[in-house]
Order: structure tokens, then C-alpha cells, then sequence
């Protein structure tokens, strides 16, 4: 029987006379062998494989006609395989792999025979598989799909039970895979329609072991059946039927549970973006009037995927036309809802939101408060990215005004309770936003990590450190162990606030920790998100150190942080900020100033880069201060509550003359130190 070293071929297509064949731990050349397939003696070529691998017939014809198709020589193959008792080969399996799976004894010896049975199995189960193909390019493709039913067949008939999902030969997987997709292609190219809609449902049903990305291509395959075949499927039989779930009445209903389901795992992380999906739902949801579905799907994608929530406004637009259904007020709160979180569609989204308002009545008046609270938010958004200090000040004010309304309509929103209570925070109203952080945890009964940040980070701009060490510890303790980092780099810098280095060291080495553990314990389980996330927690590690050795002036430990933290992350304007704060330190100013422009090119908006910009202008000749004016006015346009902006510039006015200016400036300053937090409030959005 082939041994477990596997019965794998290795093939090297620009060198034929090198191809290999592996079975029983032996391996062997094929030059041989192919040289008597080409004088036509198929027997003499068996016979050299049979002794020079020690395998039966039915393996060695499996191999031999498997050698034949991946020269080319289809027919050939073809007359190979039709020499192969395959029935009854895989009669002599069936009892060996089911005997296997029902014993737990005997370990050692039990398992060398259960993976002697696994490969011979593969090997008659491919040259099947291999049968169908060949048919299937002769074009005889009735017949292609007899015997690729025929694996799937005997797969049932081996493993009762369905494939285990561990201990299984990977080509034996990979051959069943292969075939379960195989089946309804052939059926369709047959003409078959309603064998293939059989062959669809009976892939999805039955346990073959599928891997995500196989499964995937099955459903998308069928749900595109579904919709443009012109066959009508009916309902699953009712075997197939499980008590309770919900039964798709017809082809469009069952085609848009598939393509639900699809997108649902990409939002999961679990397989490749497809645009192609989007585009079959957009038409499957096109014909029964259902496209505002779609966008609501797409709406509650996980954060990070902006390009399918630009998808989704698109199609919102489309639905809001004034041809279409421009006064469909859910359509309206949820395009809002979108331009709520990007500051250049803001002002677009606060169209949205007063045309919401307009259409909230009778029936939907419920809503005008949803409406009001997406007005709130479009304003705050917008005052962000606003050119002038009075039109910021307006749109600030404007957005506190309709969350505060909106409270009133919606009294125990948790989310309009956080909101108001960031959207206080920024402004300095610190008393007014604990009020609500309190209220925000209380109404979420603790069990939102962002509440907790808040209330510490609020505590901390009082400069109430201790409570908020009590926070943060209380927080630890209502927070599963994975999803502490947030929490546990707040720690960090709470400890540094309170010139505490050592321990927040120790609070930083325990995150990494903690990052490096759950690495380790979900290993190559791990979605695309919960990578991209152990990816940002560690790079927030070395870069909070590289931070605090700053403070420390260890200059050597800091440029190892850096290191590790580039790694993570090479093009970050916060890496390169912080190269220049080093450089700056170790008084390299040309360095240190080269580094913060390239960070201003990765990131234009980013802050801290231009306030160091604008102090070393202003150290240099009066021909500077202009420039240096402009930049860290700049800065306080993006981010007004920055008091080392403002800092910065009461200097520049002072040494320009401009003293009242400066008092001004300086007053300003002193004010927000006062209300500093730890991290800046817009963190945690």
C-alpha cells in the first residue's frame, strides 16, 4: 500500500526527465517509465512502477494514469483508468477507513495503517477525479459527470460520518474539494440543469470538510445559477430542512441568502474581498426593489473597509434621486449616518439629515430624533476641516445644539450619551462630559471598553490620577483579557503623567506580553482582523516605549523601540515624528527637521510635526516667523485645544511685538493645560 511519506508526484515542467513519482517512502524517476508509455507497452510500464514502489495494481494503474494526464496524453490516460477495477478498489477500502475511525486503540500501529488506507484512498478517489477531467476535455461530458458523482459517492461510502476534520490525507482533501466543485460545473456544460441544482445543494449540505474559500466559490457559483439560470429550484428537500431556519421560497430569495451569507464573511475576515458578489447582489436586490438592503448591509461592515461603505453611499444616491425615492427616510438617516464619520462628506451627510428632519412625521416622527442627533454629528465633523475660526465656532456650537435636542427625543441612547459626552470633552466642558461618560456606563451596564477610556481620560484632564487609576483597574476587571490593550496603554500613560517610568515600563512590557500570547494561543485561527489588530496593539507597545525612553533620554533603547515599531508600521508619521524628537534630543536639528517634513509628507494633517516645525522656525532669524506663524496656525485649524501650538505661537507674536496678541496666546495655553488629558479625546472615536 502507498506509505505515509505520501503518494505525491513532483513535477518539474521545464525539466521532463526529472519528474518524480513518491510512494512508501521510495522514490523514483519516471523516465522509465514514460519511455515505454511512449512505445505504447502500458503493462511494461505498470509492472516498473508496481516493483519499484511496491504497490498493487489498482495504485500503480491510479499513478500511471495519472502520469499520462499531467503529460497531456488525455486518451491515453483515459485507456489507463478504464483498465482499474475502481469499485471494487474502493470496496477493499471502505471497511479499512471506517474500522479506523470507530477504534481509538492501539495508537502507533493504528494510525501508520489508517494513513497507509488514507493515501491509497487518494490515490483511487484522483484517478476518478482525473477520469471526470479527462472526459470532461474530450467532451463527453455526461459521462465526466457520472464519474465525478462517483468520487463523492465513494467518499460517502467510505467516511459515513462525513470527512473527519483532523487526520485527513491533504491530497485525499484536496481531491474531494476539487470534485464537490467540479460536479455542478459539469451538469450545467451538460445541459443537466436540474442535476446541477442537486449537485449545488448536496455541496453545501452534505460534510466534505470545505475550507473557507472553497465553500465560498460553491455558493457564489450556485446563488449566480439561482439568479440567471432560468431554472426554477423550488425549495431544499425536506430532509435538508431544519426545524426553525427559515426556508427560501424561490431562485431570488435563495440566491440573496448565499450572497448575504458571502458578504457576510468578508466583513468576518474570513475570504477575500470579490467585488463580483456586491455586483450579483445589487441585482438580485435590484429586482424585488431591495437596493437600501444592500446598503444597510454594506453600512454595518467592520471599521477599516471604507471603500465598501463609499460603495454603499453610491448606492444610496442612487436610491435618494429625485427619480427614484428621493424622501425615503431610512435611506436618508443611514447616507447621514455614513457622511457622519468622514469630515469632507459631512456637509453632504448634513443635507441628509434636514432632509430627514423635513420627512420625519406622522408615523415616523419616532425618528426626528435620529435625524437631529445625524445633524449633530455632520456639524462636528464638518467644523473639523473648516477654513475659518468663525465658521468653526458656528458649527461647533450648531452640533452641540442638536445632540442636546436630540437627548430630548431619545433620552436613553447610549450612543447620543457618549457622544454628547466626547463632543464636551473636546470642548473643555469637562464637568458636563463626566456627567454623561457616567451615564453612558450606567446605561451599557460597564460592558463597552470605550466608556471606561472616556471616564479616565475625563479624569485625567482634571487631573484627578488617581481616580482614574481606579477606573482603568476597574476596567481590567469588567474586560475579557484580549481586549485590554486600549486600556492597558492608558495605564501606561497614567503611570508617566504621574513620573512614574518604571512601572509604566512594566505595564507596557506586560501588553506586549499579553499581544505576543494571543498570538501564539490562536495561531493561524486568527481572522484578517484580529491580525491587522495584534499588528496595531504591538506597534502602540514600541512606540509608547520609544516615547517614554525619550523622556528618560535613553537614547539606545528608544532607537531599538523605533526599530520594532517601523517593522509594524514603515510608512507612520508617528514613527517618523518620533525619530526627529530623537534626533532633535541628541542635537541633530538639520536631522531632526528633515524628519518631521517626510512625516509631513506621509501624513499632512499630522499636528505634532507642525507645532516642532513651527518652534524651530521661530528659534532662527526674523525672516522665519512668517512661516512659522502660518504652520502653527495651520495646526490649531485642525486642532484647536492643542496648547503647544498655541504656546509656540504667543512666542512668535512676543518676539514679532505683537504683545496683546501674545497674552493672548500664552492665556490660552495655560487654560488647556489646566484640561490636558493623557491622550487626546478623539482617540477613542
Amino acid at each position: 500500500m502507498v506509505g505515509s511519506q505520501s503518494a505525491d508526484s513532483s513535477e518539474h515542467e521545464d525539466q521532463p526527465s526529472s519528474r518524480e513519482v513518491w510512494a512508501n517512502g521510495i522514490c523514483m524517476k519516471t523516465s522509465e517509465v514514460e519511455a515505454k508509455l511512449d512505445e505504447g507497452n502500458i503493462q511494461e510500464a505498470e509492472s516498473s512502477l508496481r516493483e519499484g514502489l511496491s504497490l498493487n495494481f489498482e495504485e500503480a494503474r491510479a499513478l500511471l494514469g495519472r502520469l499520462e494526464y499531467q503529460r497531456g496524453n488525455v486518451e491515453a490516460a483515459l485507456h489507463v483508468f478504464d483498465g482499474i477495477d475502481l469499485q471494487a478498489a474502493i470496496q477493499r477500502l471502505q471497511p479499512s477507513l471506517s474500522e479506523k475511525q470507530q477504534s481509538r486503540k492501539g495508537r502507533s500501529r493504528g494510525d501508520s495503517q489508517h494513513a497507509v488506507s488514507q493515501h491509497a484512498a487518494s490515490l483511487v478517489l484522483e484517478a476518478i477525479y482525473l477520469k471526470a477531467k479527462s472526459l470532461q476535455k474530450l467532451g463527453r461530458l455526461n459521462d465526466a459527470a457520472h464519474e465525478c458523482k462517483r468520487v463523492l459517492d465513494a467518499v460517502e461510502k467510505i467516511f459515513h460520518q462525513g470527512i473527519p476534520d483532523v487526520q485527513v490525507d491533504n491530497r485525499l482533501q484536496d481531491t474531494v474539494s476539487q470534485a464537490v466543485e467540479l460536479l455542478p460545473e459539469l451538469w450545467k456544460q451538460a445541459g443537466c440543469y436540474h442535476e446541477a441544482m442537486s449537485a449545488y445543494r448536496r455541496a453545501l449540505l452534505s460534510q466534505w470538510n470545505l475550507n473557507d474559500d472553497s465553500c465560498s466559490r460553491i455558493q457564489k457559483g450556485f446563488a449566480v445559477f439561482l439568479l440567471h439560470s432560468g431554472v426554477e429550484a423550488g425549495p431544499p428537500s425536506l430532509a435538508a430542512q431544519v426545524d426553525g431556519s427559515y426556508v427560501p421560497k424561490h431562485n431570488l430569495e435563495e440566491a440573496i441568502l448565499l450572497l448575504m451569507i458571502l458578504v457576510r464573511k468578508f466583513n468576518l475576515g474570513k475570504i477575500a474581498w470579490d467585488p463580483s458578489v456586491l455586483e450579483h447582489l445589487t441585482f438580485a436586490l435590484s429586482l424585488c426593489g431591495q437596493t437600501s438592503v444592500l446598503a444597510k448591509e454594506l453600512e454595518q461592515i467592520m471599521p477599516g473597509c471604507s471603500g465598501r461603505k463609499k460603495a454603499a453611499l453610491n448606492l444610496l444616491r442612487k436610491s435618494l434621486h429625485k427619480h427614484e425615492q428621493p424622501d425615503d427616510l431610512i435611506a436618508l438617516l443611514l447616507a447621514a449616518k455614513i457622511c457622519s464619520e468622514d469630515s469632507h462628506l459631512a456637509a453632504e451627510g448634513m443635507g441628509y439629515a434636514q432632509r430627514a428632519m423635513s420627512n420625519a412625521q406622522g408615523r415616523n416622527e419616532h425618528l426626528k430624533g435620529v435625524a437631529i442627533r445625524m445633524l449633530g454629528l455632520c456639524s462636528g465633523k464638518q467644523a473639523k476641516v473648516s477654513p475659518s475660526d468663525f465658521e468653526r465656532s458656528r458649527l461647533q456650537s450648531e452640533a452641540l445644539k442638536s445632540l442636546d435636542a436630540a437627548i430630548t427625543f431619545e433620552k436613553k441612547n447610549p450612543d447620543l450619551l457618549f457622544e454628547l459626552g466626547v463632543l464636551y470633552a473636546e470642548q473643555r466642558n469637562l464637568n458636563t462630559a463626566l456627567r454623561y461618560a457616567k451615564q453612558f456606563i450606567d446605561a451599557t451596564g460597564g460592558s463597552l471598553l470605550k466608556g471606561w477610556r472616556l471616564l479616565a481620560l475625563i479624569l485625567s484632564a482634571q487631573h484627578r490620577f488617581s481616580e482614574a487609576e481606579v477606573v482603568i483597574g476597574a476596567a481590567l476587571d469588567e474586560t475579557a483579557k484580549w481586549e485590554q490593550g486600549p486600556l492597558l496603554r492608558l495605564k501606561a500613560k497614567l503611570k508617566t503623567s504621574q513620573s512614574l517610568p518604571m512601572e509604566a515600563i512594566e505595564t507596557y512590557r506586560y501588553f506586549l506580553a499579553l499581544v505576543q500570547a494571543q498570538r501564539k494561543s490562536f495561531g493561524s485561527l486568527r481572522s484578517v482582523s484580529q491580525a491587522e489588530d495584534d499588528r496595531v496593539n504591538e506597534y502602540e507597545v514600541w512606540h509608547g516605549l520609544a516615547d517614554l525612553y525619550y523622556r528618560l533620554s535613553h537614547w539606545k533603547d528608544m532607537e531599538v523601540c523605533l526599530g520594532k515599531a517601523r517593522e509594524l508600521k514603515q510608512y507612520s508619521a508617528e514613527v517618523i515624528h518620533t525619530e526627529g524628537v530623537m534626533l532633535q534630543g541628541r542635537g541633530q536639528v538639520d536631522e531632526a527637521m528633515s524628519a518631521y517634513i517626510n512625516a509631513l509628507l506621509v501624513d499632512p494633517s499630522f499636528v505634532p510635526c507642525k507645532i516642532l516645525i513651527g518652534a524651530m522656525l521661530s528659534k532662527r532669524d526674523s525672516n522665519a516667523l512668517p512661516a512659522a506663524r502660518s504652520i502653527l496656525s495651520d495646526a490649531l485649524r485642525i486642532e484647536p485645544t492643542n496648547r503647544m501650538a498655541w504656546h509656540y505661537l504667543g512666542i512668535i507674536h512676543r518676539v514679532d511685538g505683537r504683545i496683546a496678541d501674545a497674552v493672548d496666546c500664552f492665556q490660552a495655553s495655560c487654560m488647556l493645560e489646566e484640561s490636558d488629558p493623557i491622550e487626546n479625546f478623539s482617540s477613542i472615536l
